[in-house]
């Protein structure tokens, strides 16, 4: 199994033999997102894909042309295994689609790359799009043959969601007039979050600190790049690690952000997630002013 995992530094990608996967790190350069490059050498040592458009943690998407590119070469390789071999398949996770910004939009391997329909499992769900985070229904599709062997596990597990919530939401799903009035001015609040803190961090970018943010393009994450590293607290603490850095941010600056060193980065990674799923315009300048005043107050 193949999984990207952002990365800061050039440490292209590492392997968990354990678990018979490979992480491929990806780069800041891409917006985190995998590219063919970094993919290709594995392929042919895979069972599965597993890709995430847009995607937690980075608030990013594949653009048409890279998700092109890795779809033909997965088809490329299926053709060269043939019937004798054990296909490679994309696990396609695509529960943020319905939340995109500045006109970006969402592709996926089957409408880029039809012959791919009998290898690409989609996997989808209500929590994000919908901030139904308590209301844990997902669906997937997928070839006849992989649905069928999905039913049969799903057939011996003790727990799942109440059977109500998956009825009220397969006729919630067909009313798509307040679905599209719903999604149109929850998309705008977050954008309006994301937008206005990705400005505050080019803001403090251009005053000189070591930080910086990537364009909000989908999700509710924002990826932003704080290095502190190196420097003394006002105690006279000197930070080295991530979570040294991480907790003086938290305590110093209120700001709560989850290390990207978390979803599988080195360890000394200065990339950062942000959350907007809780924050409110208003509290954002002062939070600007305590994380301007923390930073200023390092040597």
């Amino acid at each position: 199994m193949i999984f990207p995992v952002p990365s800061w530094n050039n440490n292209h990608y590492c392997h968990l033999s354990a678990a018979q996967q490979i992480c491929v790190e990806t780069t800041a350069e891409s917006n985190f997102m995998p590219t063919l490059e970094l993919l290709q050498p594995h392929l042919s040592q895979a069972n599965l894909l597993a890709l995430c458009s847009p995607l937690n943690p980075t608030g990013t998407l594949f653009a048409k042309d890279e998700l092109q590119r890795i779809s033909e070469a997965v088809l490329a390789e299926n053709k060269r295994r043939g019937d004798s071999q054990k296909p490679l398949y994309i696990m396609y996770d695509q529960i943020y689609s319905a939340l995109l910004f500045n006109g970006l939009e969402h592709y996926d391997p089957v409408t880029l790359c039809p012959e791919l329909r009998p290898y690409v499992i989609f996997v989808d769900g209500l929590s994000k799009a919908f901030a139904a985070t308590g209301v844990r229904v997902g669906w997937t599709f997928a070839d006849k043959r992989i649905i069928a062997k999905m039913q049969s596990i799903l057939g011996h597990i003790g727990a799942w969601s109440p059977k109500a919530e998956q009825v009220a939401t397969a006729q919630y799903l067909q009313q798509t007039e307040n679905i599209n009035s719903f999604l149109t001015e929850f998309k705008s609040n977050i954008f309006q979050r994301l937008d206005t803190i990705y400005k505050g961090f080019q803001n403090l970018k251009n005053q000189g600190f070591a930080v910086d943010a990537i364009q909000p393009q989908a999700a509710i994450y924002l990826t932003i790049y704080i290095n502190i590293k190196g420097k003394t607290t006002p105690a006279g603490e000197l930070i080295q690690t991530t979570p040294q850095a991480t907790a003086y941010l938290l305590n110093t600056a209120g700001l709560a952000i989850v290390p990207f060193s978390a979803f599988g980065a080195a360890a000394d990674s200065c990339w950062y997630r942000l959350s907007v799923g809780t924050c409110k315009i208003a509290d954002m300048p002062a939070m600007f002013d305590k994380l301007k005043a923390a930073l200023s107050a390092l040597k």
